[in-house]
């Protein structure tokens, strides 16, 4: 039977030491002979900072590596930019500041093809290359759930930092990422509607793959921005909206009743609120047109 090929598409902006270590990593996948795999960069910086780094590592490596670059600033267009240059059966993903352990591949397309699915997550655990602050691992703020192998994965609990479906599953998708959805939530867009097509996502925990935590993301000002973008991007989706509406409006009042009496119980009580706070309140302003944030 022939190998099964498999495309992992990484897209990337202006984080070339994250991107080199993510490369050297892929180079050791271990295949077992039963797939073979290839690489597609897609740079989304019109000035196409990541070219020579991606040229140098494909002229050396054994790895069949495709740069490719989506000048539009707009995470949707990237991993679509990504995908017309994929030529495998499977697609994976994994986002730039992330990297897999040597097993990470085989185990996604073993676990694929015993529970028949259309595809397959994994868990991203946090990597720090300097001892981040207590607080910070106290209250667990760059932990992201795990689950048993086998479980079925609903598309809000969705992502593709980590993920590996068959390409079968984009045919009569002529945009399989949404455009509008260009700062956050196009992944969860995505599984949606491949999920009410009938597609099937499963988990599997031992795909490991590892995301860069630098000390930039550890403060409160980087995680009560990125909760205030979260909430804005829930108003995208069509399904659920005015759950989420009806949700925010007695949320934002309660939090802000609870959030002076969570400082006495911590800092990472505190944020922990705190980002549940925005979540909410990114919500309520998206809807009456106010917009605080664009990027994290």
């Amino acid at each position: 039977m022939q190998a099964r090929h498999i495309s992992i598409c990484i897209c990337t902006y202006r984080r070339l030491p994250w991107l080199q270590r993510l490369l050297e990593k892929l180079e050791h996948q271990q295949t077992g002979g039963a797939f073979t795999f290839g690489i597609v960069v897609a740079d989304n910086d019109a000035g196409r900072s990541a070219e020579g780094l991606v040229a140098a590592f494909a002229r050396r490596s054994s790895v069949a590596t495709v740069y490719c670059c989506e000048p539009r600033q707009n995470i949707a267009l990237a991993r679509n930019r990504a995908i017309e240059h994929a030529d495998g059966e499977f697609v994976a993903f994994l986002d730039d500041d992330e990297f897999p352990d040597d097993n990470w591949l085989a185990r996604l397309l073993q676990a694929c093809e015993h529970y028949h699915a259309s595809g397959v997550l994994g868990p991203v655990r946090p990597h720090f290359d300097e001892p981040p602050p207590a607080w910070i691992v106290k209250g667990r703020f760059c932990e992201r759930p795990e689950h048993p192998t086998g479980t079925i994965i609903d598309w809000g609990r969705s992502r593709t930092g980590n993920v590996l479906f068959r390409r079968a599953i984009l045919e009569d998708a002529s945009e399989p990422f949404r455009p509008k959805f260009g700062t956050g939530g196009e992944d969860k867009d995505f599984f949606m509607r491949m999920t009410q097509r009938g597609c099937v996502f499963v988990w599997c925990n031992e795909a490991i793959a590892f995301e860069t935590v630098p000390p930039a993301r550890w403060t409160r000002r980087y995680m009560l921005k990125r909760a205030l973008l979260r909430g804005k991007n829930v108003l995208k989706h069509p399904t659920g909206r005015f759950k989420s509406i009806a949700t925010s409006l007695v949320a934002v009042p309660l939090y802000s009743l609870v959030l002076p009496v969570s400082l006495l119980f911590g800092q990472h009580v505190f944020m922990k609120y705190g980002i549940r706070f925005c979540d909410h309140l990114g919500r309520l302003l998206a809807l009456v047109g106010l917009n605080p944030i664009s990027e994290r």
